[in-house]
């Protein structure tokens, strides 16, 4: 007979015991406690919910670290970053002085260290409000801005807001896959519009009327467009928003690359049309002033004939900023002198190092016949490539090529596939143009490399 102990309890057992015990004859003992029935865990169902089963294809952010896993720890070669848009490493795109200032000054004061109001602070919402206003032909109010935690926060304010039982939304394709995200995950039907590569990347609005129906609340747009680096005319949008009024849906305008134009077509905020179908837009400090580490953005209303307020939109996005994280106090706090005293010519230089970059990234895509290009960027920190697949051997996707090309050039691209355009990438040009041009040079070496013999 042998003698062991287990869980601090003497225990005996010998040979027919455990035979007993493996053939189910343990007469419901086991070491002397009873067996216990198996648990039938209620929350085990988790496992076929919508962030188990896909949420990763929905996240740049993940397919980003799935790709920067194939990188060589060893390779004799600097990572180049060129799939996201955060070049606040580098410091030719350090932020303004003055926005530095601005929030060392806040902290030390020591009044901005308690929880702000869940909507904002006051003073914060009110230089939102005249910001923008500047571009608009009316006036905005403290009333008409909410702050959130980044644009991120601000796509998830939005969109719970609007999935009611049965509703839809349409998306743009390819579009930012954070939108998709915060639909599946409240269960908001998502029907796609194109993007048209060949019109510049313009929103196909014939397509908008057969795929709406009275279910349809909202659709989005991105301009300037992440990921295809356009900027759409006052004519285009004006017609996006004839057709919002015509299907009775208001229009969520992503305008956090607002101030990153550098082509032939000004931006045109989408609240220009605000009297024609309401508009909430999106905006943030992240990409123009280079901090997204700052988490400060906001949801404008930009409804100057009040339907948000009528229908309770407006009462809806408090209610939901009142259970929901508030970006920084002392970011809050400085924020009206981060936007009254950064000089222009911040702005100036930033847009001037992206229009260089992007150049030397559009001129060298051209010359690789392995890609193509169908519109030159104008704006944001992107352009979307297509992968000329029949002339590669032995790459079978985007995200395939993504990965091979991590290991051998050590090149983070992301793949168009997450964005929704499968066998097209997204190259970031927002890092120093020596870089860049570092980046496209791998990239074409890379493809002659697995050229079809």
């Amino acid at each position: 007979m042998a003698t062991h102990q287990s869980n601090g309890h003497i225990a005996t057992a010998d040979k027919g015991h455990s035979a007993a015990a493996q053939n189910g004859h343990s007469n419901g003992k086991s070491n002397g406690h009873a067996v216990a029935p198996e648990v039938e865990w209620n929350f085990a169902r988790a496992k076929d919910g919508v962030l188990a089963t896909t949420g990763a294809n929905m996240s740049i952010r993940a397919i980003r670290y799935k790709i920067s896993a194939s990188v060589q720890d060893d390779g004799p070669r600097p990572v180049l970053p060129l799939a996201h848009g955060d070049p606040s490493m580098f410091p030719a795109f350090r932020t303004a002085v003055e926005a530095e200032d601005a929030v060392a000054a806040t902290l030390r004061t020591g009044e901005f260290n308690c929880y702000p109001a869940g909507v904002g602070l006051p003073a914060a919402r009110s230089a939102v409000a005249e910001h923008l206003s500047k571009d608009l032909p009316y006036q905005l109010s403290a009333d008409d801005i909410f702050l959130t935690a980044g644009g991120t926060q601000a796509i998830e304010v939005v969109i719970p807001v609007l999935a009611q039982p049965g509703a839809n939304i349409l998306l743009p394709r390819p579009g930012y896959p954070n939108y998709e995200a915060r639909a599946g995950f409240n269960r908001l039907e998502i029907r796609h519009f194109d993007l048209l590569p060949d019109k510049g990347w313009e929103i196909d609005i014939n397509s908008l009327e057969s795929i709406a129906d009275k279910n349809t609340t909202a659709m989005v747009i991105i301009n300037p467009n992440n990921p295809c680096g356009s900027v759409y005319s006052y004519e285009h949008l004006a017609k996006v928003a004839e057709v919002a009024r015509k299907l009775g849906i208001l229009v969520i305008a992503d305008e956090v690359y607002g101030k990153l134009v550098f082509g032939g077509a000004p931006f045109i905020p989408m609240g220009v049309f605000g009297h024609i179908a309401p508009v909430l837009s999106i905006g943030s400090l992240s990409k123009s002033w280079i901090v997204p580490g700052w988490r400060l953005g906001w949801v404008a209303v930009y409804d100057p004939k009040k339907i948000l307020q009528e229908t309770k939109i407006a009462t809806s996005i408090t209610n939901y900023l009142n259970v929901s994280t508030d970006p920084a106090t002392f970011i809050q706090g400085a924020l009206p002198k981060i936007l009254e005293n950064t000089k222009e010519d911040f702005f100036k230089r930033i847009i001037a190092l992206l229009k260089e970059s992007s150049e030397i990234c559009y001129k060298d895509i051209k010359e690789n016949r392995y890609i193509s290009c169908p519109h030159k960027p104008e704006g944001s920190m992107f352009v979307m490539v297509k992968l000329n697949l029949h002339l590669l051997e032995g790459i079978q996707d985007d995200i395939d090529f993504c990965c091979k090309l991590a290991k051998e050039e050590s090149v983070i691209l992301c793949p168009g596939s997450v964005l929704g355009m499968e066998n097209w990438v997204r190259i970031t040009f927002a890092i120093v143009p020596s870089s860049i041009q570092d980046g496209v040079e791998r990239i074409k070496s890379f493809c002659q490399r697995h050229k079809k013999k």
